[in-house]
């Protein structure tokens, strides 16, 4: 018997729940990058971004390719890219959802006193 589904897709979320995977993404739906722009954009170690990049690779969300001595890495689908877009997305939602809960706020202390 395999795992559920919902199983399933918790473990893909816990994947993507480091920052420096979803800076990696992020910087990714752009194009290929090789590994010294990853790091000069992230700004962390490189023993640190090799570890976030082996699990993106192992998850297959990305892939890498040698060109001579540089490694380059790239989405592996367009769909990361739209997940990301989704997230961005619900994000703004609920920021504008608790922004508006703080207005109300503010005006009911307002008019309380």
């Amino acid at each position: 018997m395999g795992v559920p589904l919902y199983q399933a897709k918790a473990e893909f979320f816990r994947m993507l729940g480091h920052p420096v995977r979803i800076r990696v993404l992020e910087l990714l739906q752009d194009g290929p990058m090789p590994v010294r722009d990853l790091l000069a954009e992230i700004e962390i170690e490189p023993s640190a971004l090799s570890q976030q990049l082996a699990v993106l690779r192992r998850s297959g969300i990305v892939t890498s390719s040698r060109e001579g001595p540089t490694v380059v890495y790239e989405l592996a689908g367009g769909d990361v890219a739209e997940l990301l877009r989704a997230a961005r997305r619900i994000l703004t939602e609920m920021l504008a959802g608790q922004h508006q809960l703080l207005e109300e706020l503010r005006e009911s202390e307002v008019s309380a006193r």
